[in-house]
């Protein structure tokens, strides 16, 4: 976390001091439902390079709304980052409330969204949602989060704000899908795709894996956009292979095939107010 490089070294300090700095830092991790982002938090400008290179055939849009359907309905977009999607939902829905813990992100956010009369940006975490019970009817998540075991209280969280019948939506990048979950994984020895996959199961989640195309204007945002994605040793891998991938190919657009997976669960449905299949609320 970045504050943690700021505290000053033991050995700098008297013992009455570090005892003060101690206290600091556990009200600081009491506080800490968040991770920091190490991408958008960081490099925001470079991040919307890479909003603007994803998915560019709207494969994950069209996709997902096979899955769900938010027109007419009240959607609730955790991780919204700047609000780079929520105009997306906003096309179509009653209502979209994007969530998003990193103060200077929802204040950019609320700038990019100002013309949007039905979207509002709120600071808040996925552990935490500032909603009411019941208040939505899409709970909408894309690589934020709920990135396997460990997210159950987010979990819990966007059932609280569901409706009955109303669903949740994760979007997540595929490790399995090469070359980039390739690069992923060397980043992540940890990490483990079957257990992830199982952990998703066990939660009642189907799973639609999807392959997508990234697409760049050029080296230069190519290269920028990997860099903060990976760490030094992979980034130059990843640059590489990019570039290999792209070898004899006109202009100096270049494309990368992306895998995603889109992990979907409904709230059992009840006599509570819900979507129609048709995006319309209704009463069963």
């Amino acid at each position: 976390m970045g504050w943690l490089a700021e505290l000053p070294r033991a050995d700098d300090l008297t013992p009455m001091a570090w005892l003060c700095t101690l206290v600091r830092v556990k009200r600081l991790l009491r506080r800490a439902d968040v991770v920091p982002s190490p991408n958008i938090w960081y490099f925001t400008d470079t991040y919307e390079v890479e909003n603007r290179a994803q998915d560019a055939d709207d494969v994950i849009w069209a996709r997902l709304s096979e899955q769900v359907c938010w027109s007419g309905a009240d959607v609730v977009d955790v991780g919204c980052g700047d609000g780079f999607h929520l105009p997306r939902f906003a096309a179509t829905a009653r209502s979209v409330v994007g969530v998003e813990p990193h103060e200077p992100l929802v204040r950019r956010a609320q700038r990019r969204l100002a013309r949007y009369p039905t979207v509002t940006v709120r600071g808040g975490t996925a552990q935490r949602l500032p909603l009411a019970d019941a208040s939505a009817d899409l709970v909408h998540a894309r690589t934020a989060y709920f990135f396997g075991p460990g997210c159950d209280p987010g979990l819990r969280e966007a059932d609280r704000v569901l409706r009955p019948g109303g669903a949740l939506a994760i979007v997540d990048l595929d490790t399995r899908h090469r070359p980039y979950g390739d690069w992923m994984l060397a980043d992540l020895p940890h990490y483990d795709p079957d257990v992830v996959d199982a952990f998703f199961a066990r939660q009642d989640f189907t799973c639609l894996r999807v392959e997508t195309r990234w697409r760049f204007p050029d080296r230069e945002a190519m290269a920028a956009v990997l860099r903060i994605e990976f760490s030094a040793r992979v980034a130059e891998r990843a640059v590489a292979e990019t570039l290999k991938l792209n070898a004899g190919a006109e202009g100096d657009e270049l494309i990368l095939p992306v895998g995603y997976r889109i992990l979907v669960r409904r709230k059992p449905g009840g006599l509570v107010r819900s979507v129609s299949p048709q995006g319309r609320p209704s009463t069963p």
